[in-house]
């Protein structure tokens, strides 16, 4: 009769249903925090408005085009590009230029003088601050829409096959990472033994290669999965030097850098380490592969923290760590359990205490993931509407499926776990252990053939070796094989890993969505606030023609503070002279359309010639507002122009 272990600590039935009842509280909580809402974040850059607007139609050609975004962007040439209804160029710079003041973002190019009537295409591409390429494209008319020539590209930033490529490698990276951290800190936190196993080594090697491979492709793709989506491009130095000179650029640099020491780490690991036999030395080196290789670890998981969602919007300095704690309990828990299976499947030696201890790791790693996911949710999602009508918040939603369904595998594991007995148990009183005749009889002929060793030629000594070899490792087999709880538990990790394989993907592909909170205020057209809420003065200046006799004007507007709430508005009218003008009437009107909230009217009190104040102007909430401006310069001339100003 088997003899269950004993096992320390809480029950391992308790023990995951205590992980359940935490994932769940916790699942409620952050669902609490989305419903309450928050302050505003960001990661992919959303444009959020334009000069000229999308759609619209102007009487004069502008002498510029500038478009807005929610967070800092890296600009090149031709990132924007205007292009006239015969698809030439109508802008007169390759850069655009840097027009950012206070909290807003804006770029623009100038345009051509004396351009004809008809509809302008805005194309632009840029790269977000989280490293993941952006683009879009919109039209306005001059005069009066027109047929063009210009066919919009089908294809966004960063797809085509190059971005198809550039996809591979980043999943490649991120299980390379798991089973390369995850894999040493099985060896050495829960099963020591493991380091001399040859299925243990082969695992954390092809996670070392995985990662590297995957990160030299990577960064050799940068430049066409920023740019021209071409695959030639991935040689040209030119391009190479400009990603190193970018943050993700200097990440993947950092990463393989990191990854020289991981080699080291590794060989330590699996060469000094395997072969010492002092069990003093062994804790004291046990102490120092822990310490350099978690420095190396959390340095790699830092290469994805300083360079995607965590990198930008609030809370920076506060999101990265988190990210780097939520990436190494990751690695923890999938890399572990990708060797724990690797470990039951290939491996006869493992035993009861090693899988309990991983058991305590991977509790552990729960806890850590689900404290920092919180975090990263209400950071990235926000609101109920974020959370279930964007793309990003139903993958997240998936992915905390994906963990209460890997929860619930691994009950049956742990349960498992509390029959495992020891493999030189097993062997002494599994039933079938017995040495079958003709095994017995070939020990027999190999303590024959040892005592006459001698008298052996050395290529029959080595036939007898490889026999024993076999023999021996058939035994080791079906004494394994005939122990019911390690079949159960193979079977319930296997599970286990199928379903984590799935989870790694989905946390993959939410790193490349862009979150939900950032999507859902670039559909709504209102700024997602990397920059301050608190906003700032809008200062805006609109020419105007009335069309009769002195008629021609500029109406320049200050809005203070300029942000949701009670604001002064100032309006100064300068006449063709650019000296102050007095008109019969001025009024204005607010109108936010996304929101369908409008026109507000202000009717402003005259202050000195060509000067009209309004006090107290209420605006309700924060977005794109068009400012439409009255202007009665006569009985019968009047006119009605308008223009956009981000406020809030």
């Amino acid at each position: 009769m088997s003899a269950t272990a004993p096992y320390p600590g809480p029950s391992p039935i308790r023990r995951p249903l205590a992980a359940a009842a935490l994932l769940a509280a916790l699942v409620s909580l952050v669902f609490g925090l989305l419903l309450a809402g928050a302050g505003p974040a960001s990661a992919h850059a959303a444009l959020t408005g334009s000069d000229p607007s999308d759609g619209a139609v102007v009487d004069t050609a502008p002498k510029q085009v500038t478009l807005s975004f929610s967070e800092a962007i890296a600009v090149g040439d031709d990132s924007i590009r205007v292009l006239d209804p015969s698809g030439k160029r109508a802008d007169t710079e390759a850069e655009p230029r840097d027009l950012s003041e206070g909290g807003t973002v804006r770029y623009g190019v100038s345009l051509h003088s004396g351009l004809p009537d008809g509809t302008y295409t805005v194309a632009w591409q840029a790269i977000s601050a989280d490293s993941h390429p952006i683009s879009g494209a919109f039209t306005f008319s001059i005069g009066a829409p027109s047929d063009t020539a210009v066919a919009l590209p089908s294809q966004e930033a960063g797809g085509g096959p190059v971005g198809v490529v550039y996809d591979i490698a980043r999943y490649t990276a991120y299980g390379g990472f798991v089973l390369l951290v995850g894999g040493s800190a099985f060896v050495l936190v829960c099963w020591r033994g493991g380091a001399t196993a040859l299925p243990m080594q082969r695992l954390v090697v092809r996670g070392w290669l995985a990662l590297t491979a995957a990160t030299l492709v990577m960064l050799l793709l940068r430049n066409p999965y920023t740019g021209s989506g071409k695959f030639a491009d991935a040689f040209d130095l030119a391009g190479l030097q400009s990603v190193l000179d970018t943050k993700p650029g200097a990440a993947l640099v950092s990463r393989l850098l990191l990854l020289g020491a991981a080699a080291l780490f590794i060989a330590v690991l699996f060469g000094t380490y395997a072969r010492r036999e002092d069990e003093r030395e062994k804790k004291d080196l046990t102490f120092g592969l822990a310490v350099g290789g978690g420095v190396v670890a959390t340095g790699i998981a830092a290469t994805w923290a300083m360079s995607e969602h965590a990198s930008t919007g609030i809370q920076a300095n506060i999101a990265m760590p988190v990210d780097v704690l939520h990436l190494l309990a990751v690695a923890a828990w999938l890399g572990g359990l990708a060797s724990l299976l690797v470990a039951l499947y290939r491996t006869p030696d493992i035993g009861s205490a090693a899988v309990r201890r991983f058991s305590a790791v991977a509790f552990g790693s729960v806890v850590v993931l689900a404290a920092t996911g919180i975090y990263q949710s209400w950071r990235q999602v926000g609101s109920w509407s974020a959370l279930t009508g964007t793309r990003y918040g139903q993958l997240l939603i998936l992915k905390v499926a994906l963990i209460a369904v890997l929860l619930a595998v691994a009950w049956f594991s742990r349960r498992w776990t509390g029959r495992l007995t020891d493999p030189a148990v097993a062997s002494e009183e599994a039933p079938g252990s017995e040495e079958a005749p003709g095994e017995h009889a070939a020990s027999e002929s190999e303590s024959e053939s040892e005592d006459t060793s001698a008298d052996v030629d050395p290529e029959r000594a080595a036939q007898l070796a490889r026999q024993r070899a076999a023999l021996t490792a058939t035994k080791k087999k079906r004494i394994r094989d005939a122990d019911p709880e390690r079949s159960g538990l193979r079977r319930s990790v296997l599970a286990e890993a199928a379903v984590a394989v799935v989870l790694l993907a989905v946390t993959t592909m939410l790193t490349s969505t862009e979150p939900g909170r950032t999507e859902e205020e670039a559909a709504n057209g209102t700024p997602s606030a990397s920059a301050p809420a608190a906003g700032g003065p809008v200062n805006l200046k609109m020419p105007f023609d009335t069309g009769g006799q002195n008629g021609k004007g500029t109406v320049r507007i200050d809005i203070e503070p300029g942000r949701t709430g009670s604001n002064d508005l100032h309006v100064w009218v300068d006449g063709s002279d650019g000296k102050p003008m007095d008109v019969p009437e001025l009024k204005l009107a607010l109108t936010l359309e996304s929101k369908d909230i409008g026109p507000l009217p202000v009717v402003p009190d005259r202050l000195a010639e060509g000067h009209w104040s309004a006090s107290a102007v209420q605006i309700p909430m924060a977005g794109d507002w068009k400012i439409d401006v009255t202007v009665r310069t006569s009985d019968i001339d009047q006119v009605t122009i308008d223009k956009n100003a981000k406020i809030g």
